[in-house]
């Protein structure tokens, strides 16, 4: 069974057990899983604190600009190209970074094989890399079956929505919160997210990409 398959058969649970997700299609979620490596995570880079279709338009510019997104590309580009394709200073740091890691031996690639945890904290040991950026590698990339990365403004709002929550919740409220959703809280974070797109009239668009 694809990741992509067994996420879709879990939303299906979600959507007949709880009603908070009454009435959606789990058919329509829009679901991807990119697989692992460089490329992948400078999308996730770049989607660091902007809009989906901000992140989208900047991973546009780099492919353009380099075709397939490799660390070795990435280190031979200059400040002013970079800054084209929408880097900031900070996020031009973070992506040298990680190519020169990648460089030095780090394998994207090989994190497939090892344990959610084990993902996590080989991730946010390299600059830049927070947690929501290593739990978002682990849904997109690795397509991991139980994540839910509590640091994400949307899901945190969609929670609040559709749990007719007073206030906004803290990132471990919100962690509490999906925890009923185990061992199917990427496919909670599916429906959470696409919700929470839905109900600002953007139904179709993938989280983050």
């Amino acid at each position: 069974m694809t990741p992509e398959t067994r996420i879709r058969r879990d939303a299906s649970v979600l959507v007949a057990e709880d009603r908070r997700f009454s009435g959606m299609d789990p058919a329509a979620l829009p679901i991807e899983v990119w697989g692992p490596g460089f490329g992948p995570l400078i999308h996730l880079i770049l989607g660091q604190q902007v809009s989906i279709e901000a992140a989208d338009a900047m991973y546009g510019n780099l492919q353009r600009s380099l075709g397939t997104v490799t660390p070795q590309g990435v280190l031979g580009l200059d400040g002013d190209t970079m800054r084209r394709c929408g880097f900031s200073r900070m996020k031009a740091e973070y992506a040298r970074g990680l190519a020169d890691a990648c460089l030095d031996g780090l394998d994207l690639d090989a994190l497939a094989t090892q344990p959610d945890a084990e993902v996590v904290d080989t991730l946010v040991e390299l600059r830049g890399i927070g947690r929501w950026t290593a739990e978002c590698y682990l849904l997109f990339c690795l397509g991991r079956r139980d994540v839910f990365p509590v640091g994400d403004l949307g899901l945190r709002i969609g929670v609040q929505e559709i749990s007719e929550l007073p206030t906004e919740p803290t990132e471990r409220e919100t962690g509490e919160h999906a925890a009923v959703w185990a061992p199917r809280r990427t496919a909670a974070a599916y429906l959470v997210w696409q919700g929470y797109l839905e109900r600002r009239g953007r139904a179709g668009s993938v989280p983050y990409r």
